[in-house]
């Protein structure tokens, strides 16, 4: 399963919504963009705040770091209650309010958490990382625009915030600015050259608009960066194969199943791939532990398709009298397309710099028609 860690585990809160949004190009599986909400960015740790003066109040200092240290163990209450001392006593921190924001994101206070990240851009107009919150909040309040300002002038105060483009591009993508987005995910990977989701979504974007190169390009970054990601295996398999290049193809779809044994759909499209290319045996292999796990998956339509091919197979490798010189041929097919959605939603992705928490929104549904050769 494709699983993106958080660099601090404790703001692990962020479930990933799938929607389709592109059908592969070959009898294979179907591509997903995952377009997710961005992680949220509050302050350093409590241990680099401990050298930091932020307020010249000794009391209202103290108050703050206790704030800090109930929030990293995710003692919300007794943070608030804490953050709220220091405010009573130094209503002028603006990394507090930044906390508090944080606090009323986590439990879907939105309201509140904008309010909050709007004072502390009041007290503190250079806290980047307050524009950015202030963005997701907005984000998830589907106030796009809105959120798209916010990421923007997070970008003007601290340029180097990977993901402020990258979660720019994710809801240029939503308003169909295609090509925008591209340049968006491109500036999140020159700041972030690990960043993986930057990586998936610009290939995803590159695909539909016919970029096909570079979105091969796209994916086997990815698969550097992040080699058990089952879906740019497939997506990646799908154009080699659209390119002719199935060689590559193969050897990509023999590396997704190495690395995930139950990549149904990466043993599917290396079945059918082989099956064109002639080799039936290497073919019915692949096909047998594809149908092994649909009926696993309880999925009757792929089962029966699959099984249909074996069956092909079978006549073909079966002895028979022919004629002399007559060739004993199998007929190449090219079958639907598999719809696959992941068994599981993975957590949040790392951030160049302060602790992060990432949020969800749910896709339209973008599914074009399927079988796209050409996708635009």
């Amino acid at each position: 399963m494709y699983q993106i860690f958080h660099k601090f585990p404790h703001f692990n809160v962020a479930l990933v919504t799938y929607k389709q949004v592109l059908t592969t190009i070959i009898s294979t599986s179907s591509a997903f963009l995952m377009l997710t909400l961005p992680a949220i960015i509050h302050a350093p740790n409590s241990k680099l705040l401990a050298a930091e003066v932020v307020s010249q109040d000794l009391d209202a200092a103290i108050f703050f770091q206790q704030g800090v240290t109930f929030y990293n163990r995710q003692d919300f209450q007794n943070s608030e209650i804490a953050f709220r001392k220091a405010l009573e006593r130094d209503p002028n921190i603006g990394t507090a309010r930044n906390y508090l924001g944080n606090i009323f994101l986590q439990q879907n206070r939105l309201n509140l958490a904008i309010q909050e990240f709007g004072e502390a851009i009041r007290l503190s107009p250079n806290l980047g990382e307050a524009y950015y919150n202030l963005g997701v909040a907005l984000q998830r309040q589907g106030q796009k625009e809105a959120a798209i300002t916010a990421y923007r002038q997070a970008l003007v105060v601290t340029p180097t915030l990977a993901d402020a483009y990258y979660n720019t591009g994710v809801l240029l993508y939503e308003q169909e600015q295609r090509q925008d987005a591209i340049a968006a995910y491109q500036q999140a990977i020159n700041l972030n050259r690990n960043h993986k989701k930057a990586y998936f979504n610009l290939a995803i974007v590159q695909q539909q608009e016919g970029q096909i190169e570079a979105a091969i390009s796209a994916y086997q970054e990815v698969l550097k960066i992040d080699p058990e990601n089952f879906l740019a295996y497939n997506n990646l398999g799908s154009l080699l194969v659209n390119q002719g290049r199935t060689a590559e193809a193969i050897n990509i779809y023999q590396q997704a199943v190495v690395q995930n044994a139950k990549n149904t759909s990466a043993y599917y499209n290396l079945g059918v791939t082989l099956y064109n290319q002639g080799a039936w045996n290497e073919s019915a292999r692949a096909l047998k532990h594809a149908r092994e796990q649909y009926i696993k998956e309880g999925n009757i339509e792929q089962v029966t398709k699959t099984e249909q091919i074996m069956q092909q197979i079978t006549q073909i490798l079966a002895p028979k009298q022919l004629p002399v010189n007559q060739p004993n041929n199998g007929t190449p097919i090219i079958t639907p397309p598999v719809e696959q959605l992941p068994a599981n939603l993975p957590p949040v992705e790392d951030l160049p710099i302060n602790t992060s928490v990432k949020d969800t929104t749910t896709l339209p549904n973008l599914t074009p028609n399927k079988q796209m050769t050409n996708p635009k």
